[in-house]
């Protein structure tokens, strides 16, 4: 709820407007209808500009209130994020001190905290004047000095064009949320439950009696000293047993497999059986995620609170849980996928004859690729030979190694490092973009996706080869991963306008990496269903076609 309103014109100068501090003794404060229905005009103006520090939270907040906030808006933490990839945060705190050399009030200065801290309404008039002022003076003085920087480092079009619309469709997705079926969830948390008293029984069973399977440091004894399984790394607490020391142990130790699924079903009913129930607003009936602009390396959206954009999909649970997303009544879910997104930026990026063709063709990339490096015809190509080019087609980006490639497909080192030899001999293209990619990055400390956008790779220098080499493999996927966010984020651009200027019902939802979700009256399916498709096809013209898959149903998982 609306506390108060800051506001400032010029550098050096801020207003405070209290509306809502209730503590003994308070001043008398303007009534909040007064206050909104003269700022209203001014906020929803198409012709003033309003500037903001992380401007999608008070969009949201003023929303709520009844305010809408129109264009041209301006966000200086997407602006920072922008011309400034690589500083450490993006907030106005760490912006004031690095480019305004000035120290801020912090938020527990005011309010306190920990135990003792107090909600802003409970904060005096006199002390909130202070630091609200200051919060809108800083958020002035920020954007005066990022908008040439921005223009420096000529990210004016990505920053206009792209992120700022974006900030406004991601506001309204937030708004509209996504309805879940509590009871679908219950069943499931409930038939999670079965399978890990289940699972747990199997694995004290295999340990030779009861211990605590969520404690490290009995599981570590179990497995090392009871079991005399091979040793992994000590920690100061005991064995390590994390996922990387499990999953060599799973290979040849069932007990170490059952582990893994105990861990993981546990994890997917806290994190989302259990949990998303709790979620659902009181007001709106609907959970409400937050979409994070300016917080991933490559451009990509993260979600949070919770995160949507993290349930497995590989695993029968994993989909199950998508099977407790459902529409409005009277709409259906409308999920469009890029296919194999990625990949085929790295055939426009690479520029490499035989993978756009093969896409230009339509063919099964897998396929063709298996064809390709082993010297076979396609039909020849047995599923095994296909998996294996799957794993280096996917893996090419993330620079695999003949040692992971090996691990993935159970093959011995050679073989792998043979496969991956001729896989370059083959498409040697993709060997001279990744070599381009590394370069730019040693020379700029950067290295920019197809719409331009400035990936900062910090650590390409370092004199620690590990670190090296991580940033060696994401100057390298930096660029295409990056790239597709940028694509997706111009399609929703790009769908949202074509359903306000069509005067469509249709809600997007959710965003989650190369997927979009909306819901879509039932009567608008066919139109939607088009438009949706057209638009991602055609949001950046690259040399190979971008191919969407849609899919609609009365819940995400049919949808997907």
């Amino acid at each position: 709820d609306l506390v108060g309103l800051s506001f400032a014109v010029t550098a050096g100068e801020a207003w405070y407007v209290p509306v809502g501090h209730h503590y003994l003794g308070m001043p008398e404060q303007l009534p909040l209808d007064i206050v909104l229905e003269a700022v209203r005009p001014l906020l929803a103006s198409p012709h003033q500009l309003k500037i903001g520090q992380n401007l999608k939270y008070d969009i949201l907040v003023l929303a709520r209130a009844g305010v809408e906030v129109g264009g041209p808006i301006y966000d200086t933490m997407l602006a920072s994020y922008l011309a400034n990839p690589a500083t450490r945060s993006h907030g106005m705190d760490n912006l004031a001190a690095e480019l305004l050399n000035y120290h801020t009030i912090s938020y527990s200065e005011v309010a306190g905290s920990g135990k003792k801290q107090i909600g802003f309404e409970e904060v005096e008039v006199e002390k909130a004047t202070t630091y609200a002022a200051e919060d809108a003076d800083i958020t002035l003085r920020l954007y005066e000095k990022l908008v040439p920087m921005v223009t420096e480092q000529h990210q004016d079009g990505l920053l206009n064009d792209v992120e700022m619309p974006l900030l406004q469709i991601l506001a309204g997705m937030e708004r509209a949320g996504i309805r879940i079926n509590p009871e679908f969830l219950g069943g499931l948390s409930a038939d999670m439950e079965k399978k890990l008293a289940v699972l747990e029984a199997e694995i004290h069973q295999l340990a030779g009696g009861p211990f605590n399977i969520g404690s490290p440091k009995q599981l570590g004894e179990v497995l090392f000293e009871n079991l005399g399984l091979p040793k992994g790394k000590k920690t100061k607490t005991g064995w390590s047993t994390d996922v990387e020391v499990l999953n060599k142990l799973a290979e040849d130790h069932e007990i170490a497999a059952k582990i893994l699924d105990y861990r993981s079903l546990m994890k997917l009913k806290g994190t989302y059986t259990d949990a998303l129930p709790k979620l659902i607003h009181p007001e709106t009936g609907r959970i409400h995620t937050s979409f994070n602009q300016a917080v991933t390396a490559t451009g990509r959206l993260s979600s949070s609170d919770p995160n949507l954009q993290n349930i497995p999909i590989r695993t029968e649970e994993g989909r199950r849980i998508r099977e407790g997303f459902i529409p409005s009544d009277g709409c259906v879910l409308l999920s469009a996928d890029y296919s194999q997104v990625e990949l085929r930026i790295l055939a426009h990026m690479a520029d490499e004859p035989a993978l756009k063709e093969a896409f230009a063709r339509g063919e099964d990339i897998h396929r063709s690729t298996a064809s390709e490096v082993l010297g076979l015809f396609p039909e020849m190509v047995t599923d095994e030979q296909r998996r294996a080019a799957k794993a280096i087609n996917f893996g090419v980006v993330y620079g695999i190694s003949a040692f992971g490639l090996a691990k993935q497909l159970g093959i011995n080192r050679r073989e792998a490092q043979q496969f991956i030899d001729t896989y370059f001999e083959r498409y040697p293209g993709i060997r001279t973009f990744m070599d381009a990619c590394i370069a730019e990055a040693r020379e700029k400390m950067y290295v920019t996706t197809l719409l331009g956008r400035r990936c900062a790779i910090p650590e390409i220098n370092s004199k620690n080869g590990a670190v090296r080499g991580y940033a060696e493999r994401n100057a390298i996927n930096y660029p295409v991963q990056g790239s597709a966010a940028d694509i997706i984020k111009v399609a929703m651009v790009k769908i949202a306008a074509r359903l306000t200027d069509q005067g469509l019902k249709t809600r997007m939802l959710l965003q989650v990496h190369d997927e979009l979700v909306f819901e879509v009256p039932q009567a608008e399916l066919e139109k939607v269903s088009a438009l949706v498709k057209s638009e991602m096809q055609g949001a950046v013209d690259l040399s190979v076609p971008l191919l969407v898959e849609v899919g609609s149903g009365r819940n995400w998982r049919e949808a997907h």
